[in-house]
């Protein structure tokens, strides 16, 4: 008698093992996506001679392992952004609005793809994404009450 699974049950879990990952990759893009949506509309509130990039650009996220890299400009160059503008309107309250936060966060996801070290740094580098998710929110909030 033969303990393996037949043909068609093999398939079957296959299939039930394929639709979690794809509900899982589904629900990572759905996230990803959230989020370059905050991030660029709130860029967008930045006056255009202030923004060290153009909102469209966030949207490079969504490419698959880009983000590696990617990070590491959209999350210095939004701080930059904000700090300009605050910079130009004698706001100095601001501090490095959330620039070194964003630098950890980048550095904490590409560390993430690292077998061992990514059980720290994923979760460290999901913190960060919130705190500067926060942070961000509410410089764009600071720049609609001035």
């Amino acid at each position: 008698m033969n303990n393996q699974p037949g043909a068609p049950e093999g398939v079957a879990i296959l299939a039930v093992i394929l639709g979690i990952v794809g509900l899982f990759v589904l629900f990572g893009l759905i996230i990803n996506a959230i989020v370059c949506y905050f991030v660029s509309s709130w860029l967008k509130n930045v006056p255009a001679p202030h923004r060290k990039m153009e909102p469209g650009l966030v949207w490079l996220l969504m490419i698959p392992c880009f983000p590696i890299i990617w990070n590491f400009f959209v999350f210095q160059r939004i701080p930059d952004s904000f700090k300009s503008y605050f910079d130009s309107v004698g706001r100095t309250d601001v501090g490095d609005c959330g620039k070194g936060l964003g630098l950890a966060y980048a550095i904490c996801t590409a560390c993430s793809i690292i077998p061992l070290v990514q059980y720290i740094a994923g979760p460290a580098a999901l913190v960060l994404l919130i705190i500067n998710l926060v942070k961000m929110n509410e410089l764009k909030n600071k720049i609609a009450a001035v």
